[in-house]
């Protein structure tokens, strides 16, 4: 059972796992997006941003409903939009720790000289 779950959170993780597909996630953070919508949103080409929903929708990450001639966006789960701010949260904190470093260093050198 442990392994299947291992297995499910690689495989959802590989998903995410590229820069258009998290962009695209986060503008369903907010709600339902159509095809074109994201595509204007996004400013890219229509091919790029369909190849990125259909690895989404493979995973169930995303799903369609298709109303009249277009194909309506969502989130499969509201808690990927809470699992995207997590990982902000990460990037965040690891850039502080990095900032702060790096202030460290320099002030350490600064003392260096003077003495």
């Amino acid at each position: 059972m442990e392994e299947g779950l291992q297995q499910f959170k690689a495989d959802f993780f590989k998903a995410l796992a590229h820069p258009l597909r998290i962009r695209i996630l986060e503008l369903l953070v907010d709600g339902q997006k159509s095809v074109n919508e994201i595509q204007d949103c996004l400013d890219k080409e229509g091919s790029a941003v369909s190849q990125q929903l259909s690895v989404l929708r493979a995973k169930n990450i995303v799903y369609g409903v298709k109303e009249g001639k277009k194909v309506y966006y969502s989130l499969s789960d509201p808690m990927i939009g809470e699992l995207l701010g997590v990982a902000k949260d990460i990037f965040n904190n690891h850039l502080i720790n990095t900032i702060t470093r790096l202030e460290e260093m320099t002030i350490n050198e600064s003392d260096e000289e003077n003495t």
